[in-house]
């Protein structure tokens, strides 16, 4: 396992214990890169935004690390942050076990879609054909009975930077280039609770006439059974993913000791991701040159997870990094993720 002494850009250093801006995705001092006799990658070397060591550690939110949200989906700068880029081993999840959602965290699915790249930049086809696939996709992968797709993003580094738009929707975000998770112990819950209700102005799906985006006889079935927050995360260009992969961390080497609550100020609401601090017994995965047919799914959130004492993976923390091995004239990766309820009828 390759864990170095810490380095810091003098970004985070300035700004380690105020207002910030978002860190960048660096370079590896040294690309690692090791293949099989097939020429296969098995793994390479890639820097992470973590916080340091000194972060208070807390699974419930503290007011001390925090951002505000726009409308469009857009941060502002982040306060409280303490980064720390940390060079780590990334293995090729292709040519390792067979990974399972609830035991790692994430697993991979063959699922073409009938979407073109540009009938992703539509917030109509978004919601009425990609979404009713992914619901398919789901419900196959994980038995729910019910899957109710609540949110999506479009990620691109060009896309944010040119401040390009899903036409009907929000703006494209950038990869998402630090360690996290997108739901807590408590703010998983409470947005099960919130999408039972009438949509929110920051909701990017508004039900007609209002409605919840979780309707009731279904909210109790979670209740009274198990419920999860599950990501369907796909490339929408036609070319495999050349910069910028999505990495993965397998759930069983995180630590509740690991986290700290990073807040997130809606007009209307608070959420709660997870930051983490490093650790030694991390280990990283990504998919090198994941197509369009391609899916990976992953845990946000679980009722029945093991911080609650279940049986099964809460999470898996992911970031976007950059990969060595990605050709110098690589194209910008673009891809579209879903987040949905599923819910099940018995624990």
């Amino acid at each position: 396992k390759l864990w170095p002494k810490e380095s810091c850009t003098e970004l985070c250093r300035i700004g380690s214990f105020g207002t910030m801006a978002w860190p960048e995705m660096l370079p590896a001092s040294s690309p690692g890169i090791k293949r099989n006799l097939n020429g296969d990658v098995m793994s390479v070397h890639g820097v992470f935004n973590y916080q340091k060591p000194t972060i208070e550690r807390t699974l419930v939110r503290n007011g001390k690390l925090y951002t505000n949200r726009d409308l469009r989906g857009s941060d502002d700068k982040i306060h409280g942050a303490q980064w720390s880029n940390e060079e780590v081993m990334v293995r090729n999840a292709r040519l390792e076990e067979p990974f399972q959602l609830d035991l790692q965290g994430f697993e991979l699915h063959k699922f073409p879609t009938s979407m073109s790249y540009t009938d992703f930049f539509q917030e109509e086809n978004i919601l009425q054909r990609y979404h009713a696939e992914i619901v398919e996709l789901l419900k196959k992968a994980t038995g729910a009975k019910y899957v109710i797709p609540f949110d999506h993003n479009i990620r691109s580094a060009t896309g944010k930077s040119s401040e390009k738009e899903i036409k009907g929707g929000a703006k494209v975000q950038s990869p998402g280039g630090l360690v996290h998770n997108d739901y807590t112990i408590t703010g998983g819950p409470l947005r099960y609770e919130q999408l039972s209700q009438p949509p929110k102005v920051n909701d990017s799906i508004k039900k007609e006439g209002m409605k919840p985006t979780i309707p009731p006889e279904v909210y109790e079935v979670g209740k009274k059974g198990r419920w999860a927050i599950i990501n369907a995360w796909r490339n929408i260009r036609d070319k495999p993913v050349e910069v910028y992969p999505f990495a993965l961390m397998d759930a069983r080497t995180a630590s509740e000791k690991d986290l700290c609550v990073f807040e997130i100020h809606y007009a209307d609401r608070i959420g709660e991701n997870y930051f983490a601090a490093s650790s030694p017994a991390h280990r990283w995965y990504y998919y090198p040159q994941i197509t369009k047919e391609e899916v990976i799914v992953l845990k946000q959130w679980d009722s029945d997870g093991w911080l609650h004492g279940g049986s099964r993976a809460n999470f898996t923390l992911h970031s976007a990094f950059k990969d060595p091995s990605s050709p110098q004239d690589g194209e910008d990766r673009v891809s579209c993720e879903v987040r949905c309820i599923c819910v099940w009828e018995e624990k």
